[in-house]
């Protein structure tokens, strides 16, 4: 009887318009089910429920109750068609099909000796930063190339396939290498910076992300004023012109361009980029180079403060020291001394930060011309040393003896025979006349202008002692003068001469 009861239930969701005639089949195979068992009655119902399913095909469209049954066999007929998943077939099949024996080792037009023409274009996130000592620069581009592959022509609902990027791996891709470039790097994480997109004609655009670390070669004679063009060069590694040619994408003048916030300069300025094409030959044929030239200038602020500005103050401390006394000889030893030295550790450190070069800089002869005006101070200040210690032994001598004449006076006289004295050294006849007790020098009164005379000599050692010395005077004006001028023709031409190389450097 329970077998009964479950063919029941699967007649009423099968065929709800012949419910009266299966109760009345329902009573018989209940009987019949005694004999030949649940199974065998359960097929007897399905046979005769799909035997009359088509004569009862009308009456079950009348009756509002067979919607169910008739919505069950229409889905096991027609199934709903689901539209994305449809595409994604299509798609499926269409890439099944162009790689269906596409050979990614042969270039694109092989057979038909055309060249592939590969369309470049860059756009630089990030410039900087430049390290003169190595000459080199870092930049992070993102690198476009675009091309045509007649094998890879499609026909679908769409007219771009964005496509994954490990499908680069299995068609043919263009084999652009950098020939400046020391180190380049792909970015991976999360996953490949790559984007690949095939449009129906046959046509792939296929970009990457990189950071390229390339030579910058520099010309340092105007260091710190100084400008440089630094490029970047690419083309293809192993096919000739014949064979691969590259183009701008958007013309030499917008094809490469840079992010507005990508500098990422402390040292230059970015003053702008410029586009070209070369063509260089060598021994397995001639290759086209994509070249672009970034302009750079240096920023000479830095150099100011640390250099430029340190360099001027010595320069003039070491020429205070010909406003002191010439007797002061520790003041002006520590001031010639001190002052070279400081321009010898000014001169290594500004060095440092250079490439060793065989050619003098721009800060090179400045410096070397301050450290000309230092040493010349302390050689100065030898030379007036030197003369002045031999005035000292001179006046020295003088003036013992003017205390020598103090010392003697009142004039001391002693007598002598014959009626002689002698007065400091000198011998005079003493005269008597009638009158006893009045005498007279006979020698005439030259002993009292001897004696302004040597007191004169007194003053004028005591002047000559401490004056001040004609080559310091003359270096109080000659020294200022002379680095003032230098300084003026230095900077006036260094100025003048940046517009002339920022003009031969500005893209034509």
């Amino acid at each position: 009887m329970g077998t009964a009861n479950f063919s029941l239930s699967v007649l009423e969701v099968f065929h709800c318009s012949s419910l009266l005639i299966a109760k009345d089949m329902l009573c018989s195979l209940s009987r019949v089910s005694n004999v030949f068992g649940a199974g065998l009655s359960f097929l007897l119902a399905m046979a005769i429920l799909i035997s009359q399913s088509g004569c009862r095909a009308q009456n079950c469209e009348q009756n509002s109750n067979c919607g169910l049954t008739r919505d069950l066999f229409s889905h096991k007929l027609e199934p709903p068609v689901d539209e994305n998943r449809d595409n994604s077939t299509i798609f499926t099949v269409i890439l099944d099909r162009l790689l269906d024996g596409y050979d990614n080792r042969l270039r694109p037009g092989l057979g038909a000796d055309t060249v592939t023409e590969v369309e470049t274009d860059i756009y630089v996130t990030s410039f900087g930063p430049v390290s003169d000592t190595d000459m080199e620069y870092t930049i992070d581009v993102f690198f476009r190339q675009s091309w045509s592959d007649e094998r890879l022509k499609f026909v679908g609902p769409i007219k771009t396939l964005p496509l994954n990027n490990l499908l680069a791996s299995k068609i043919w891709t263009p084999d652009t290498f950098f020939h400046n470039g020391k180190k380049s790097v792909a970015h991976n994480m999360t996953t490949p910076n790559k984007l690949l997109r095939l449009r129906d004609n046959g046509t792939l655009l296929y970009t990457m992300r990189l950071t390229i670390h390339a030579e910058c070669p520099m010309q340092l004679e105007d260091f710190p004023m100084d400008v440089h063009a630094c490029p970047l060069k690419f083309g293809s590694y192993a096919y000739t012109k014949s064979e691969v040619s590259y183009v701008w994408m958007n013309g030499k003048e917008r094809s490469v361009e840079v992010a507005k916030d990508g500098s990422r300069l402390n040292q230059y300025d970015l003053m702008g980029h410029e586009a070209d094409t070369q063509l260089i030959k060598s021994s397995t044929g001639d290759y086209v180079v994509m070249t672009t030239h970034f302009h750079l200038k240096r920023k000479i602020g830095y150099f100011v403060i640390q250099t430029y500005l340190p360099c001027i103050m010595t320069v003039i401390l070491s020429q205070v020291s010909f406003w002191l006394n010439r007797e002061s000889v520790p003041a002006r030893t520590v001031f010639g001394v001190t002052t070279v030295l400081t321009m010898t550790t000014l001169s290594i450190s500004a060095r440092n930060s250079l490439p060793k070069v065989a050619y003098a800089t721009a800060m090179d002869w400045f410096m070397a011309v301050c450290y000309a005006f230092v040493f010349s101070a302390l050689i100065e200040f030898a030379a007036v040393n030197y003369f002045t210690k031999r005035s000292w032994a001179w006046d020295g001598k003088k003036a013992m003896q003017a205390q020598e004449y103090k010392r003697k006076e009142p004039v001391a006289l002693s007598k002598k025979a014959n009626n002689t004295y002698n007065i400091v050294g000198t011998t005079y006849t003493l005269n008597i006349a009638k009158d006893p007790g009045l005498a007279t020098i006979a020698k005439s009164a030259a002993a009292p202008a001897k004696v302004a005379r040597v007191e004169e000599k007194v003053l004028e050692c005591k002047k000559t002692y401490n004056s001040v010395s004609k080559v310091d005077k003359l270096s109080r004006i000659v020294f200022p003068v002379l680095f003032f001028i230098f300084n003026l023709v230095y900077w006036a031409t260094y100025v003048n001469r940046e517009p002339v190389i920022k003009d031969a450097n500005r893209p034509h």
